[in-house]
């Protein structure tokens, strides 16, 4: 039997770049940063040192307990064809944690793509086991155009998924700063990389860059070496895709500026604990008040009941959204909770 001193030090080992979606210490100086993007737009902004996260993680998490338990969430049956046959029809499916597969105006496109069955180094070989599969299996996907990933944790970029992708598809990445580097050196050469505020068109629609609040980093000596963003995509219809990020005015700002949305993908999960989560991964109520920023006819709750990286229990996101949908009065039609493979018209 393995001793617990030695799961701690293991797990300590993992925790401190892996936790809560590997989230990195940002808000780097422009002298220190490789560009001076690199740093989130709250001048207050402040992240829990890798020691707080840690002694959370290890000492105070819940996670370990027999009570915390997982299990897949309940699935969809994908109608493989019609989403192959679909040329016309604005369409958004959940595979799972952060990856949406959407079509718009005859486009596929990805959302920070991962088939993974554990996020994590070594191509997923160590880290954080996936408990609900993916959605859609990965042979069953229609033709993909281009591929928008929002940062460099491993839960958002995957290396064996990204590299797949680029054999069967060779689709265009849609990448912040940094990260087509990073493509180029895994032999992925069709990517553009953008900056908070440039845009690029892919397939017809324009895609544009956005501010988000978190960090970067997949080692403990690449920390905020690479930006991390939103991403705007618009054609006939306007989507938002929120990546990862804690509560600031760049929701309203992109509203303002872009909206009103059709459709805001917005993550629900990995907000626990707050103290230590609030400065770069937003809460269901905080999702929903995104929502509003956005002027978004349609919110999409992402980035729960897939990895076991959080506190919470895994089924707590959508009931907070519930609950706050019916405290403020809003529409419930106008907040999508889905399965697992489910597709919806926007």
């Amino acid at each position: 039997m393995i001793r617990r001193p030695r799961i701690a030090y293991l797990l300590f080992a993992l925790a401190v770049p892996l936790a809560w979606g590997a989230c990195a210490a940002a808000g780097l100086s422009a002298a220190s940063s490789p560009h001076p993007a690199f740093r989130n737009l709250d001048p207050e902004f402040r992240r829990a040192s890798y020691w707080e996260r840690a002694h959370s993680f290890l000492i105070g998490g819940t996670w370990w307990l027999p009570e915390y338990r997982v299990k897949a969430l309940a699935a969809a049956t994908p109608d493989v064809r019609a989403l192959r046959d679909n040329g016309i029809e604005a369409t958004v499916t959940w595979v799972g944690h952060a990856t949406l597969l959407v079509q718009l105006d005859g486009v596929n496109f990805l959302t920070d793509p991962t088939w993974a069955k554990r996020t994590g180094p070594f191509s997923g070989r160590v880290g954080v086991g996936r408990y609900t599969p993916p959605g859609i299996r990965f042979s069953d996907l229609p033709r993909i155009d281009f591929v928008l990933v929002s940062h460099d944790h491993y839960d958002h970029l995957d290396e064996p998924t990204v590299r797949r992708l680029h054999e069967k598809f060779d689709p265009l990445f849609v990448v912040p700063m940094g990260i087509k580097s990073w493509l180029a050196d895994r032999g992925i050469d069709n990517a553009i990389e953008l900056d908070w505020g440039q845009s690029v068109f892919a397939k017809g629609l324009q895609v544009i860059c956005t501010p988000a609040q978190h960090g970067s980093g997949r080692t403990l000596v690449d920390q905020g070496r690479r930006l991390w963003s939103s991403w705007v995509v618009l054609g006939s219809k306007r989507f938002y895709f929120g990546g990862d990020t804690g509560y600031f005015r760049h929701f309203k700002e992109a509203g303002d500026a872009y909206g009103p949305f059709d459709l805001a993908a917005l993550p629900i999960g990995s907000y626990t604990p707050r103290e230590i989560a609030k400065p770069v991964h937003i809460s269901p109520e905080e999702a929903l008040q995104a929502q509003l920023d956005l002027r978004a006819a349609h919110m999409v709750g992402i980035h729960w009941g897939t990895f076991g990286l959080a506190r919470e229990r895994y089924d707590e996101p959508p009931q907070r959204i519930a609950a706050e949908v019916q405290r403020r009065g809003l529409d419930p039609e106008s907040v999508w909770i889905l399965k697992p493979g489910e597709t919806v018209h926007w």
